[in-house]
């Protein structure tokens, strides 16, 4: 994303970082720190592993993430308390987090940091996409340098020195472009130097001072902010934070046990909620989460543990979503570790909040499908009317990005239908580059929609998208720091054009609305592919209780004639130029409405005309209707199926999937308004979805089949799944060109195999209707030599094969349930017990363990510890004599 700099750096020297790292004594491996019950891509560093081991992992997965934008690479580097004299960079999709209680429980001596070298001219205004949490930083130079933009929070930090949010551009002695961050419960000691960076949003922390602004700097209940000024320089300032519970973290307890602490509702804070005494709140074990690792985690499992009172922790990685994950319960949370991407593929929302207290949802990425989904994250159904200001909702660090990566499709990112809900840095973009980044390729139309009462958001970053970026129809909100940039790519000003008014407001707040606030709002242009004009940045009512403070345009850069025309409701000077100065940049202290509130709003919407009811497939019917008017505005339709509430949808048309084939299905549509006015129902339209003889279609060919042998008479394949135009039904499996079996997941175990044989596979898919697929690719492995010894318990098997001449492998596969971790405990007449926890192969489709020091002759004695459902269990014991 292209930003124009406001003001320069001049000559800046920085100390190069060097950190000495000692030796350990009894070290444990380095390689052991991705083999937690976080799975493979969350590395756990503790102070036995030698700090040099610790900062080549931390280095090499800088090296090849540094500029991957759109890499669907995720990992999370978590330290247990400790100190750790070491000096890494930052780079995609990194989450680095301390597992102490307090920030300074962990302690980088060395540096961690963030550069801006992989565009030109130190340009940080992509880096995107990373984490930093509930940690110290001791720089051996005295300084810690974060160059970001947008979705790379720093929480619950103390950095221990100065603080640098830009990079320098040695080339030239300027300050490299860097536009927009945020910076919570945090400490720092030294000074902190934004230079170039354009827009920033400290909450809830101190520092030792602050050194100059640009275009937006924004301080909520901060120490040692500076003195309010408005618009030079662009400081501003509210004492207290209103309202806030800080996001709940990760950490290890002094038993050393893994937990996530939830800190308490706080109400009118100033600085951090740690320090003098520790954060407020209370644990709960990480038994009471299911642990969502990508290669097992689905839809039905995650919604199966919602059910069942659990809460969600996502590891990193990439979640293909064919259902919503619906959150029913009070109190739920779900938080990612790793920056993990959640995908709607069936144009469903990812998440939706039932109208209920205290849910904490956090720490993710929730990314657009290639089927429309009307919104992303739900929060509370349409209609939510309960007051939750004693345990509101809170929302954390969520990006939800429409393209990029993959060309995606929804109206709405985020839809905030309950009351008192509160948001906390969200960034909500229509990628503007990458893959599928065009007008028509990744639509949505609004960042986020807001119709519920008493709705606070921190930090609310809003780009890109193809009409309103913000709609707020409920009362009492406040927002506190708004950064948006209006779309680049509209194609010309008849593609853009919100009735006879040029363009779409970038802050729209209902005309029904009669009280609302914010501060330190920014809305920026660049239209690069067409001379457009934008007629207000802002519009909201003229009603006394509607307040905006400290507002800004920018003329980033674009064609020749383009522009935003007016700051707010026609009011402030045009933008249209890179200079002179009052052509880029325009402001507006304070806007207080001034006209009389209108009457209660008690007329309904009319009702929706001509609905029509279309399948399209043999799961899928669509439908249309004529739309609604209202005295003040229609906010949004309510859709029912057999008199049952299905959906909401913003515009006139809705989707019905997952329907069932050659089945009559009957709707009817309301309108709604923001008073929660409803209208009649409109008339009933039917229609029978296709039929799936009628298919011919036959699905995608498997693809990376892989054969893994795990005993002397089994092997295990998996494959990555195929689709179909209705959907596929299972697979079929082939040895040698012969069917030998079937299967409804992208695995499959060959059993009853002749040992040291090599055997062949190949798998087709088919759908309902019998079509069959190519044969995928050859995949061939060989059985173990015998030996070996194994099983079936319960609900599991199990089995012990040997590995080496000194070695045997220990492995344990759950039978019809995931398992959270396993644990082997093992002993020989020579060796002492060992428990370890094991590692999960995926490929294999089983937890396995390698034990040394056992010798031919050896009985081996062994059992296993699991966890189901939250619950742990052990099995018998067993016996291996070692061949």
């Amino acid at each position: 994303m292209l930003k124009k700099l406001a003001s320069m750096v001049s000559a800046v020297a920085t100390a190069g970082l060097c950190a000495v790292i000692p030796g350990v004594a009894n070290a444990v491996p380095v390689s052991q720190a991705n083999t937690t019950i976080f799975g493979p891509n969350v590395y756990v560093f503790d102070t036995s592993m030698p700090a040099a081991d610790v900062q080549g992992v931390a280095r090499n997965i800088f090296t090849s993430m540094e500029a991957a934008e759109f890499s669907s690479n995720r990992y999370a580097l978590l330290f247990k308390p400790g100190t750790y004299p070491i000096d890494f960079n930052v780079g995609f999709y990194t989450h680095v987090a301390g597992l102490g209680q307090s920030p300074d429980d962990v302690n980088i001596t060395g540096g961690v940091t963030v550069p801006a070298n992989w565009m030109a001219n130190a340009n940080a205004t992509c880096n995107f996409w990373r984490a930093f949490e509930n940690f110290a930083i001791t720089p051996s130079s005295g300084t810690t340098q974060i160059a970001v933009s947008q979705a790379a929070p720093l929480r619950r930090m103390h950095i221990k020195g100065g603080l640098w949010l830009f990079q320098v551009d040695y080339s030239t002695g300027a300050g490299g472009w860097a536009s927009g961050g945020f910076l919570a419960d945090s400490v720092v000691d030294g000074q902190v130097l934004p230079g170039s960076q354009q827009q920033w949003l400290s909450r809830n922390s101190k520092w030792g001072s602050w050194a100059n602004a640009v275009w937006n700097m924004v301080f909520v209940g901060s120490v040692n902010a500076p003195a309010d000024s408005f618009p030079e320089p662009p400081y501003t300032v509210i004492p207290q934070t209103p309202v806030i519970r800080e996001k709940p973290y990760l950490y290890v307890t002094s038993a050393g046990q893994y937990a996530v602490f939830v800190p308490s509702l706080q109400t009118n804070t100033q600085g951090p909620s740690w320090g003098a005494s520790p954060t407020p709140g209370t644990s709960v074990s990480i038994d009471q989460f299911y642990i969502a690792q990508p290669s097992t985690a689905s839809a039905a499992s995650l919604n199966a543990a919602l059910s069942a009172g659990k809460h969600l922790l996502f590891t990193p990685g990439i979640y293909q979503l064919n259902d919503t994950l619906r959150v029913n319960n009070p109190n739920t949370i779900i938080l990612g570790l790793g920056l993990p991407s959640l995908i709607p593929t069936s144009g469903q929302p990812a998440i939706s909040v039932a109208d209920v207290d205290g849910v904490k949802i956090g720490g993710m990425i929730i990314e657009a499908g290639s089927i429309n989904s009307a919104s992303l994250l739900q929060v509370g159904p349409a209609g939510s009317s309960a007051s939750h200001a004693s345990n509101p909702t809170f929302i954390y660090d969520i990006t939800i990005r429409t393209g990029g990566p993959v060309a995606g499709k929804n109206d709405v990112g985020i839809t905030i239908n309950s009351h008192n809900v509160v948001g906390d840095q969200l960034w909500l973009w229509r990628a503007d580059h990458g893959s599928g980044a065009a007008w028509n390729s990744n639509p949505t139309k609004s960042g986020i929609v807001v119709n519920g009462n008493n709705v606070t958001i921190y930090g609310l970053f809003n780009e890109h998208h193809e009409q309103y970026q913000t709609v707020w129809n409920g009362n009492g909100g406040r927002v506190y720091f708004y950064q948006s940039e209006i779309p680049y790519d509209v194609p010309n000003q008849g593609s853009w054009m919100n009735g006879t008014v040029n363009g779409y407001a970038s802050y729209k707040v209902a005309n029904s609305v009669t009280t609302h606030e914010a501060w330190g709002v920014g809305v920026y242009s660049y239209f690069r592919d067409a001379a457009v004009k934008l007629e207000n940045a802002i519009e909201v009512p003229n009603y006394p209780g509607i307040k905006m403070h400290h507002l800004t345009t920018i003329w980033l850069n674009g064609q020749a004639g383009s522009e935003i025309t007016h700051i707010i409701n026609g009011l402030g000077t045009r933008v249209y130029a890179g200079s002179p100065t009052t052509a880029q940049r325009q402001t507006w202290t304070d806007f207080v409405g001034s006209g009389t509130n209108p009457p209660a709003d008690t007329q309904a919407p009319t009702t929706p005309g001509s609905l029509t009811a279309t399948a399209v497939s043999s799961s899928q019917i669509n439908l249309s209707w004529s739309a609604s008017s209202d005295n003040v505005g229609v906010t949004g339709y309510d859709i029912y199926r057999g008199g049952s509430l299905i959906g909401t949808s913003g515009t006139n048309s809705f989707s019905n999937t997952g329907l069932t084939a050659s089945t009559t299905y009957s709707y009817t549509v309301r309108a709604r308004d923001a008073a929660g006015n409803v209208s009649a129902a409109s008339n009933t339209a039917s229609a029978t979805t296709q039929a799936a003889a009628g298919d011919t279609q036959a699905p995608s060919t498997p693809g990376n089949l892989t054969a893994t042998a795990v005993s002397s008479s089994q092997i295990n394949l998996s494959w990555s799944a195929s689709t179909d135009n209705v959907g596929v039904t299972g697979y079929i499996i082939y040895r040698g060109g012969t069917q030998v079996g079937t299967s409804t997941t992208t695995s499959f175990s060959n059993t009853g195999l002749t040992a040291s044989t090599a055997y062949s596979y190949t798998v087709k898919a088919r759908d309902a209707a019998g079509n069959l697929s190519a044969a995928s690719n050859t995949a061939s492995a060989t059985t173990q030599a015998s030996g070996g010894s194994g099983g079936t318990g319960a609900e599991w098997t199990y089995g012990t094969s040997s590995a080496s001449s000194t070695q045997a492998l220990l492995w344990f596969a759950p039978t019809g349930f995931t398992a959270q971790y396993v644990i082997v405990h093992y002993s020989t007449p020579t060796l002492g017990q060992q428990n370890i926890q094991m590692t999960y192969n995926s490929t294999a489709g089983r937890w396995e363990y390698t034990a040394s020091g056992v010798n031919s002759g050896n009985v081996l004695t062994y059992s296993f510890t699991y966890n189901k459902a939250g619950a742990q269990y052990d099995t018998p014991n067993y016996t291996w004599t070692k061949p």
